[in-house]
């Protein structure tokens, strides 16, 4: 996936790789300035896939689609297999596979692109599967990880963690339309894209479940905690560092700052600057009658009626703000990099989502008692100030977020450590077979013992049917002997 957050998160593992002495080799659409240094470093850089993939992106507008289902169905599986053959058919691709190199380890960030798993295969490599969002239906079933409808939230749907029956039955419904199109379009599809780019020996069913090790990015400090197989690793919060020093004119507005500082940030891929007129209207006219100075990631070079205490640039050093003292409030969309580094720094949030997983991220904030949720169709000048209010004055949001920013450093081993042994230990291991489950390839209706049940129910079914009949034949028996002897 070319978007920026999944490359962050990517090079993040590749150049602790390399920082271990590691030869990294990396198909990516963003150059990296800061080599790393170690192993050596190679580049395959895809510069036309990003620029198909923004052109892509920049059509739609994700403040007026991002909550229609429609939207994310139509647009995400039409997306993520055009972003799955692009790069496979670009030419410096194309020029790896045919090179007759071999890896040791292939890693690839997961997100319903399959048959990039096929290059492990190619390359006679073990495979390792990066997800950005931890584990769900999408990476499951590779590694043969439990996931019950009845427990496990499909994210699109934004349903809260205990559900009822009527958000339970359309849970369920979802995840068996998602297995049907996984099944019947997309894996059919992801097989095609294999035979044409990488080779036609390829068993790309068989080579399917051949997956060493899944890396999550999550961690129940920002996540819900899930049962995991052994080969599934959560390592959550990998990408956050230790603060870098801010510019001088961001450290002298933060630090004298006297009220404190907001700041707000809707992502990488949803860009302010296409905020309705209304919306846009009503956030200015909060932000002016505040006595924080705001910081605003803002897309354009002019933001007319900006009010003197807001401050906007297209980029800010996120992660180094956060880590600021003086930062009361992170406003954001609620996406999972965000709400992470928010609370590894210790950060209230008010979230407001858009479209994918954000909703959920925002929610499970909230429940989690350091956020508050403004939903986009619901964003007034009134309810913004309210809410901004509520977190800045009420000490329990930084409280909360501050025990669970406790609870994310609180591990034995840092995550990115964790990460970098795991590939290692997959490496020594070769492919760690002892850790994969045996069933990943069990029909599905043996998995759910559907033919079981079958069998327990036609046998209960025939048993009372027998009975039935048995009655039905003593009744009529009994009836003719009555009969008989009333003539009698």
């Amino acid at each position: 996936m070319p978007a920026p957050s999944h490359n962050f998160l990517s090079k993040a593992v590749f150049k602790a790789l390399a920082e271990a002495g590691h030869d990294v080799t990396v198909v990516t659409c963003f150059h990296e300035d800061n080599v790393p240094n170690g192993g050596k470093w190679r580049e395959i850089l895809l510069k036309d896939h990003y620029e198909k993939f923004t052109k892509h992106f920049g059509a739609m507008n994700f403040f007026e689609q991002g909550s229609k289902l429609s939207f994310h169905f139509l647009n995400l599986y039409k997306m993520v297999l055009q972003m799955t053959e692009q790069p496979l058919a670009h030419p410096e691709v194309q020029k790896l596979i045919k090179s007759g190199e071999k890896f040791d380890v292939v890693i690839v960030s997961q997100f319903m692109n399959e048959a990039h798993y096929m290059l492990a295969a190619h390359f006679d490599a073990h495979l390792v599967a990066l997800s950005t969002i931890g584990s769900s239906s999408w990476n499951n079933y590779l590694v043969g990880n439990p996931s019950m409808p009845s427990v496990d939230r499909e994210m699109i749907l934004n349903h809260p963690k205990k559900m009822n029956f009527l958000q339970r039955l359309t849970n369920t419904l979802f995840t068996i339309t998602g297995y049907l199109i996984r099944t019947f379009y997309l894996l059919p599809s992801h097989a095609d894209l294999t035979k044409r780019y990488i080779s036609e020996k390829i068993d790309f069913y068989n080579e399917l479940h051949n997956v060493s090790l899944v890396l999550l990015n999550s961690h129940p400090s920002v996540s819900d905690p899930k049962p995991h197989v052994p080969s599934m690793i959560e390592i959550g919060g990998f990408h956050v560092g230790a603060p870098k020093p801010l510019p001088e004119d961001l450290k002298k507005l933060l630090n004298e700052a006297k009220h404190g500082v907001i700041f707000f940030s809707m992502g990488s891929n949803i860009k302010s600057k296409d905020l309705p007129a209304e919306k846009r209207n009503a956030i200015l006219n909060a932000f002016s009658k505040r006595k924080e100075t705001i910081l605003w990631k803002f897309e354009d070079d002019s933001l007319p009626g900006k009010p003197k205490n807001v401050i906007i640039r297209k980029w800010f050093p996120q992660q180094d703000i956060l880590a600021h003292p003086n930062v009361k409030v992170f406003w954001t969309h609620g996406g999972l990099l965000s709400t992470t580094e928010t609370v590894y720094h210790g950060v209230p949030i008010l979230a407001t989502p858009i479209f994918g997983d954000q909703a959920m991220n925002a929610q499970r904030a909230k429940d989690n008692g350091y956020a508050l949720v403004l939903p986009f169709t619901e964003l007034t000048e009134e309810r913004l100030n309210k809410m901004l209010d509520e977190i800045v004055s009420n000490t329990m949001y930084r409280e909360n977020v501050k025990v669970r920013s406790k609870i994310m450093h609180d591990r034995q081993v840092p995550p990115l450590d964790e990460a970098v042994y795991w590939v290692e230990y997959i490496i020594r291991h070769h492919g760690a077979k002892h850790l994969r489950m045996w069933y990943t390839d069990m029909p599905w209706y043996q998995y759910y013992m559907v033919d079981v049940f079958l069998s327990i129910f036609s046998v209960i079914f025939v048993g009372l049917y027998t009975i039935k009949k048995l009655c039905s034949l003593c009744c009529g028996r009994s009836k003719k002997m009555t009969h008989k002897i009333k003539k009698h």
